[in-house]
């Protein structure tokens, strides 16, 4: 609920909340969402602070560490892809002046979608998005783990009507 209430569906332009959440996202991917939250503050740890220029840099050591750290998915697939998705977002940044930038590029307008259509697990936008972040070499970022990005960034409200945060 705390996570709710204070943070999913809260637009943000932060490109290090944006690499956060593309690292958590990717991790998510088979599992619950819970599951990643629980471990949230041991990701932060475990990935320099989502600091994506210093996770860009992690070599062979840095990986057996992620390897061997309880507090995170101990995924080799998914610890490899954090770390070619981090050096991919460093060039997405310089092409587009900041990853904010070039995924608002696939909004209409360059704007957060606020009207609510009913749940989805992938629209338009998200196809996109992930068809062309796979074309750059993004690993674990499908349609479905893209559009919960979307979701959770703000990049659309999926507040149901009823709900006060709407």
């Amino acid at each position: 609920m705390e996570y709710h209430d204070k943070e999913w569906g809260k637009t943000t332009h932060d490109d290090k909340v944006l690499f956060e959440f593309l690292t958590l996202e990717a991790a998510q991917a088979g599992l619950s969402w819970i599951t990643i939250l629980r471990r949230r503050d041991n990701y932060r740890k475990a990935f320099a602070g989502f600091d994506v220029q210093k996770v860009a840099k992690f070599d062979d050591k840095d990986k057996e560490r992620l390897l061997n750290d309880a507090g995170i998915i101990r995924n080799r697939l998914k610890i490899n892809s954090a770390i070619n998705n981090a050096k991919l977002f460093i060039e997405v940044q310089k092409e587009f002046g900041s990853f904010n930038n070039y995924l608002y590029s696939f909004m209409p307008g360059g704007k957060p979608i606020t009207t609510y259509t009913g749940p989805h697990v992938s629209t338009p936008e998200s196809d996109a998005i992930s068809k062309d972040m796979k074309k750059r070499g993004f690993k674990f970022f499908g349609t479905t783990i893209c559009y919960a990005h979307m979701q959770a960034t703000g990049m659309v409200n999926d507040h149901v009507p009823e709900c006060s945060f709407r």
